[in-house]
């Protein structure tokens, strides 16, 4: 009993010094913190209108791509997607089932959807939209767009040094600031290396009609017009008709346009929305987001030119590349003054140069260029 006893008090005395000692050393170091961004980001909801098809080869496909890329630069957005969005009060109970569905930021990709987007943007100040090309702002409503005149100027090049009836065609929907001015850099840079050159400007009154763009494309082509270009939201009509009609065609939006024509491509305005879009979602996350009109040109990388086609000269390519490097460093002006319009009225004076506020306020056309501003 009595070594039972010592051996109980030897064992406490054991657990009381193992104890004593514990409590006599330093604590143990917290965990790390995890690493910044090894926790998964909360979800951030993007909504996308398009007024087409995602996969049109052009204006929606272009947009879409550029989403895409986006939400691969920003895993922890998700986004809800709807094509084929009618520029209407349709617009709008889209963009309201988005918010429904958690969208802080939503694109309204069409020139249509600017005032629905008004609309739905003041009954939800807690939403930021970005519309493309628009022309007014909201508190929470912003725009942006490729100077794409300077890319127009450029592929005009290229148009007047391919054309041998010295007649150009331009096909688009609605005679709205950013398309005239683009038809108007199209015919300037066409005239810089071939002053006989003349652009018919066609208005089908719709952004999406592909029976309209063929129509269209074969009526400029019987007129004698060997070069074609547009801006629609799928090109993919215009540059198919002009193959088998035999004339050259000058893309827009996309550069997969080019394997629709191997024989009649001349080159393309390209956009890469991916990293615009990038820093767009980023800065509403961040809460650096303004209210603002966002425009760039050839500096930028929302835009850029396609390849070259089989009949494009060297020489050519090289006088487009010191074009876009003069403009680019500010030394080529594409709106100089004089230039007046198809009505001999002065537009831009002399002294004067018209500059990215044309993509905003161009309602005329240059001398040169036959169609309607209305």
């Amino acid at each position: 009993m009595l070594h039972q006893r010592k051996s109980t008090i030897y064992l406490s005395c054991l657990l009381l010094l193992a104890f004593l000692i514990a409590a006599c050393q330093p604590a143990a170091p917290a965990a790390a913190p995890a690493a910044a961004g090894a926790a998964p980001a909360e979800e951030f909801i993007v909504g996308v209108l398009h007024v087409g098809a995602m996969t049109d080869a052009g204006y929606n496909q272009a947009h879409h791509d550029g989403i895409a890329e986006m939400q691969k630069n920003l895993p922890n957005v998700k986004v809800v997607e709807v094509e084929n969005v009618p520029e209407s009060a349709d617009a709008e109970r889209v963009m309201e089932g988005m918010i429904q569905q958690g969208a802080k930021v939503i694109f309204p990709q069409s020139f249509g959807y600017l005032d629905p987007a008004l609309n739905v943007a003041a009954k939800h100040p807690e939403v930021v939209f970005m519309h493309p090309a628009g022309f007014k702002l909201a508190d929470n409503l912003g725009t942006y767009w490729g100077n794409n005149f300077e890319a127009m100027y450029l592929a005009g090049i290229a148009a007047g040094s391919v054309t041998k009836s010295n007649q150009l065609g331009f096909i688009t929907a609605f005679p709205i600031p950013n398309v005239l001015a683009s038809v108007n850099a199209f015919q300037l840079g066409a005239q810089s290396v071939n002053p006989d050159v003349k652009t018919t400007l066609v208005i089908n009154g719709s952004w999406v009609d592909p029976a309209k763009e063929a129509a269209a494309t074969n009526a400029l082509a019987d007129a004698g017009v060997d070069v074609v270009t547009m801006i629609v939201d799928s090109p993919v009509t215009v540059v198919q008709t002009a193959e088998t009609r035999g004339i050259y065609a000058v893309g827009f939006h996309s550069a997969a346009l080019e394997t629709l024509a191997p024989k009649g491509w001349v080159t393309g305005v390209a956009y890469t929305w991916g990293p615009l879009y990038t820093r767009l979602v980023q800065s509403v996350m961040d809460g650096t987001w303004k209210s603002e009109h966002i425009r760039g040109g050839m500096e930028t990388d929302f835009l850029a030119l396609a390849n070259f086609g089989p009949d494009v000269s060297d020489e050519t390519k090289t006088l487009i590349e010191e074009s876009k490097a003069a403009i680019i460093k500010g030394d080529l002006k594409i709106f100089a003054g004089p230039i007046s319009d198809n009505e001999g009225n002065v537009k831009i004076a002399e002294g004067e140069v018209g500059g990215i506020e044309l993509l905003d306020t161009t309602d005329w056309l240059v001398a040169g260029v036959t169609g309607q501003t209305e």
